[in-house]
This record gives C-alpha cells, sequence and structure tokens, in this order.
C-alpha cells in the first residue's frame, strides 16, 4: 500500500512493514453469518438496565484499541497543501513532510465508541509521526486513555506484532480494530477486521462497525463472539 514514509522501507515513521494481505474481502464481520447471529443476541435476558447502561453485566468499560494507518486514516508524502493535515518529521536529520487524511466518519465513530469503551491507540508507526497525528484526531485530549507506538511492538519476520498484554492482561475485556490481521496474530481472539482505507470517499466501514460494537460490550467475555469469525 502507500505508505506516509515511502522510500524509507521498515525503517519509515508510518506503520510500514507487517501489513501483509490488507485485503479482507470476504472475513469483514458483517459478512460473517454465525457472528452477525451471536452478536445480535447479547442483550437477550439482561432484563432492564441500570442507569450506567450496563445493566448487571461487567460495568467496567471494556478497552477498544485502535489502529491508526489506514484504519482510522491514512496519509501520504504526496498530497496538496489545501488538502489534509499536514505533518513534518524529521528522518536522519532530513524534514519529510506527510499528508494525512481521515476516514471518512471517523470523528463520529470515535465520538460513540468513546461512549461505551475506553479507548487506546496502538499503532507500528514512530511516535515522532503518529503524536502529532492522534493530537488532530482528539484535538480535546478526552478521547484516548493511552497511546501505543513501534516501540511496543514486536517485529517479527518483517511484520510488526502488537501484543495486547502490554495493555491489560485481562484479554477478555479487550478487542483491536486493525486493518492488518498480523498486527493482532498473537491474540487472534480479540482482534477485530476492517477493511483497509486509502481514499474512498464513500467508506462507510466504521458506520457498519457501529451496531456491532454497541453490542459487543455487553458480552462476558469478547473472545466468546470474536473466535467465531474464524469458525
Amino acid at each position: 500500500r502507500t505508505s506516509a514514509a515511502a522510500g524509507y522501507g521498515t525503517d519509515s515513521m508510518a506503520e510500514d512493514g507487517g501489513s501483509g494481505d490488507n485485503s479482507m474481502t470476504g472475513t469483514t464481520l458483517r459478512g460473517n453469518t454465525r457472528l452477525r447471529q451471536r452478536i445480535g443476541r447479547p442483550m437477550s435476558g439482561l432484563g432492564v438496565l441500570g442507569s450506567n447502561g450496563y445493566g448487571g453485566i461487567n460495568a467496567r468499560k471494556k478497552t477498544l484499541v485502535l489502529d491508526l494507518d489506514e484504519t482510522l486514516i491514512h496519509s501520504t508524502s504526496r498530497g496538496s497543501r489545501s488538502q489534509g493535515f499536514m505533518v513534518e518529521v524529521l528522518v536522519e536529520h532530513h524534514a519529510c513532510l506527510y499528508y494525512v487524511y481521515k476516514r471518512p466518519h471517523v470523528d463520529y465513530f470515535l465520538k460513540k465508541v468513546s461512549e461505551w469503551y475506553k479507548l487506546v491507540i496502538f499503532t507500528a508507526s514512530m511516535a515522532e509521526y503518529a503524536d502529532p497525528v492522534i493530537d488532530w484526531l482528539d484535538q480535546s485530549r478526552t478521547l484516548f486513555d493511552k497511546r501505543y507506538f513501534r516501540q511496543a511492538c514486536f517485529f517479527r519476520n518483517g511484520s510488526y506484532l502488537k501484543d495486547l498484554t502490554v495493555i491489560d492482561q485481562d484479554l477478555s475485556s479487550v478487542c483491536l480494530l486493525d486493518n492488518s490481521p498480523v498486527s493482532y496474530s498473537l491474540n487472534k481472539e480479540n482482534g477485530i477486521p476492517i477493511d483497509s482505507w486509502i481514499d474512498d470517499p464513500n467508506d462507510e466501514a466504521l458506520l457498519d462497525l457501529l451496531p456491532f460494537l454497541d453490542a459487543l460490550r455487553f458480552t462476558e467475555d469478547v473472545r466468546s463472539v470474536l473466535s467465531l469469525r474464524t469458525i
């Protein structure tokens, strides 16, 4: 895919190595009939919800971990100053300018899921590039609880892997939304796939996920649902 740091190989500031095949055709959640049937029933038997909206089941907010590049945004070294958000990063003493674009509906998506989950950013990008991008997405500094960068990833066979136990040892309450299945290969039962986004102005993948994420927060163990994706 086009990377924000095209030409810098695996040492690029933006996510680059380890994306593998990012085409999730046929594997997205909305395409899995068994998964949709299972998640369509999580609130049955809950009775009247309490004032906090969670009723008697797992009142603690679960953690939704979000990837950055091609999941929430796309960046490129070629762009227009009149479009996108510009990030200047020093790479080996050379200033590199990146143009960053928001995935359609990302602002609304983040606002809604922040009401349901504790949000964490986990990106394979370098902090020097990702930090200002995250600040741009969260200008009020109220959306994201923590940020994890490339330094927190494991580099294996040319790929950056994300171990969710660095965020929480209890993986029953943690899920990762990422366009690269390789990223969550260490915790497959916690992964939520999403198609990579580059420039489609009509993309609605984030909106499509909202009903699913709204229901998933009521499950005792997210893995009991997310593991069905591989069945």
